[in-house]
């Protein structure tokens, strides 16, 4: 089972969600639990969280519940950004962004995205 893991990067620290091949329904929701988990603990608008959702498995359901607690995090995190959009997920991306009322950054590369978190003060 995967967990949330803490890139160190330029001096900030970086809440890294790693979906990706995951292909569990359950699996999928278990990492985005313990993801908030971790975020919640947080300051409030101080968390940076970078997504990674290269080939994971994505539906209707999964993007229902990813709305519902990206919106419960929004107090606690300062800067999003995500990786590995394609087909469905990309797709979904803009719809899910306007269900949320975040502005999550999309990013080809892990180290674009990882310039930009570390751009926050």
């Amino acid at each position: 089972m995967k967990e949330p893991e803490i890139i160190h990067y330029k001096g900030k620290s970086i809440v890294y969600l790693n979906f990706t091949n995951m292909r569990n329904k359950d699996e999928i929701i278990a990492l985005e639990d313990k993801g908030a988990e971790y975020i919640r603990k947080q300051a409030p608008n101080s968390a940076l969280t970078l997504t990674n959702m290269e080939n994971m498995f994505f539906n209707n359901e999964i993007k229902s519940y990813f709305a519902d607690v990206v919106k419960g995090n929004a107090p606690y995190v300062k800067a999003g950004a995500v990786l590995g959009m394609s087909g469905l997920i990309s797709i979904m991306y803009n719809a899910f962004l306007q269900l949320t009322g975040r502005n999550i950054k999309a990013f080809k590369t892990k180290e674009e995205a990882l310039e930009y978190l570390a751009s926050f003060s």
